[in-house]
């Protein structure tokens, strides 16, 4: 068996406004509504829409022989559903042939795996019930924010009874071991991997409009012969943006020409078949462990976590951020945990990366920054606000129980004035009992004395 597996990321952020310092306390609105409904609008009419509609047309001209998988972050569809609804119908009708899988990731794209499992566990679950519940499919794979992997990571995917994880084919994992195999997780928990084709995918993802490199220009015949040209692969993983068609490689660099070509020269001069992520975890055996003990990528030139994570700007705002959980739990207010959340997406801490190497480019693309300071800076502002409105919240919250106390004490008072009262209610008739009968018997002393001054009179007469 030898099988290509296409899969593809969508992803929009809620991209944060101009959040000066004087709105912090006086302005709760976050985001930039109107730049992320043109964001949104130009890549479905640039990508999304004509992408799947290829993609459609594809599907039903090779009889379903032809698959594909995506994964959609929560925040995107969300997006899509207040913007441009036109885009989830498209999925919707590629759900419909049974030849498209959708994967589970966190909801808001975020990277809550390498901080809160509480939090993972949960925006995964939030996420696959979304996927059910506009596609009809409850997904039985699991894509990590950006690909990311560790060994750790995959032990709660696994807990979460996911058969197969997506990653990256990374050579200082790998070593001389290839990425067109299927591996499991090193505590044979049946979780297995499936690795990213970094050469191959990225062949498409980034090279094919780079005139200076030497396998330019990229055409469906070209391709299938280094496809043919790999050694005994049983699949081939191409795993990227569905931004490259259209968005990253615009229309006029002919991507859409190339893809639709590429699956009628695979059948006509390959062995290859199209198949989705569970076809390949229910087909094939893992040939190794491979062991992660430190979160792996598909980002840079490295194939780590530095393009959100490691310079002092991501990492206070990192910790920054997840510091809030504890707080956020304890209120029941939904706008809170939408905030919260639309924050920890991963993009926020991408725009503060401060590598610009070879990479560069591919980190100023949809940057509404001019300097990873100045998206510290805003973010900052930010969170300086919801951390005021969340304490005032938490303070807010507690009323009810602080009035509690109150009352109960209000009413411990007059009880302890009433007993005063009945004690000495009580002392006071006692006195006045104690009075009445020793002027009783007074009374009758005097009686008596008469009495016998009386008989004493007569006898003596």
């Amino acid at each position: 068996m030898k099988s290509i597996c296409f899969y593809f990321q969508v992803h929009q952020p809620f991209r944060l406004r101009n959040y000066r310092f004087f709105d912090i306390g006086r302005n709760h609105s976050y985001f930039d509504d109107m730049q992320n409904a043109w964001i949104c609008r130009r890549v479905a009419e640039k990508c999304y829409l004509p992408t799947n509609k290829l993609m459609l047309d594809l599907i039903k001209q090779h009889g379903g022989a032809f698959k594909i998988s995506y994964s959609i972050s929560g925040v995107a569809l969300d997006q899509f559903e207040r913007y441009t609804p036109e885009v989830i119908d498209s999925f919707k009708e590629l759900a419909k042939t049974g030849c498209v899988e959708f994967l589970a990731e966190t909801y808001t794209h975020s990277l809550s795996s390498l901080k809160s499992k509480q939090e993972f566990i949960s925006q995964v679950k939030i996420h696959s019930h979304k996927i059910e519940q506009l596609f009809g499919q409850k997904p039985k794979v699991f894509r990590n924010t950006e690909l990311i992997y560790s060994d750790a990571i995959g032990e709660m995917v696994s807990e979460m009874g996911f058969k197969a994880q997506l990653s990256e084919g990374a050579k200082h994992i790998l070593g001389w071991r290839s990425p067109n195999y299927a591996y499991q997780h090193p505590s044979n928990n049946g979780l297995k991997l499936l690795l990213k084709n970094f050469q191959l995918s990225d062949d498409i993802a980034f090279r094919f409009s780079q005139h200076t490199w030497d396998g330019y220009p990229v055409t469906a015949e070209k391709y299938v012969d280094w496809l043919n040209s790999v050694d005994s692969p049983e699949c081939i993983n191409l795993f990227m943006d569905y931004e490259t068609f259209g968005e990253h490689q615009w229309k006029e660099t002919g991507i859409f020409e190339f893809l639709k070509h590429l699956p009628s020269r695979v059948f006509s001069h390959s062995d290859y078949t199209f198949n989705t992520p569970s076809e390949l975890a229910d087909s094939l055996n893992p040939i190794d462990k491979i062991y992660v003990p430190y979160p792996m990528s598909w980002a840079d030139e490295e194939r780590d976590l530095t393009a959100w994570l490691g310079n002092d700007l991501q990492d206070d705002a990192f910790d920054q951020i997840y510091a809030f959980e504890e707080k956020v739990r304890k209120i029941d207010d939904l706008n809170f945990w939408i905030d919260w959340r639309y924050l920890q997406t991963s993009d926020h801490f991408y725009y503060m990366c401060t590598k610009w190497f070879s990479d560069g480019d591919v980190h100023k693309y949809f940057n509404h920054y001019d300097s990873p300071y100045e998206a510290y800076m805003n973010y900052a502002n930010v969170l300086s606000d919801f951390r005021i409105r969340l304490d005032e919240a938490l303070d807010i919250s507690l009323l009810p129980k602080l009035e509690h106390i109150k009352f109960e004490k209000k009413e411990e008072e007059p009880s302890e004035k009433s007993n005063l009262k009945k004690t000495a209610s009580k002392k006071t008739s006692s006195t006045k009992d104690t009075a009445k009968k020793s002027a009783v018997k007074e009374k009758t002393n005097l009686k008596s004395e008469k009495t016998t001054k009386t008989q004493k009179s007569k006898s003596d007469k």
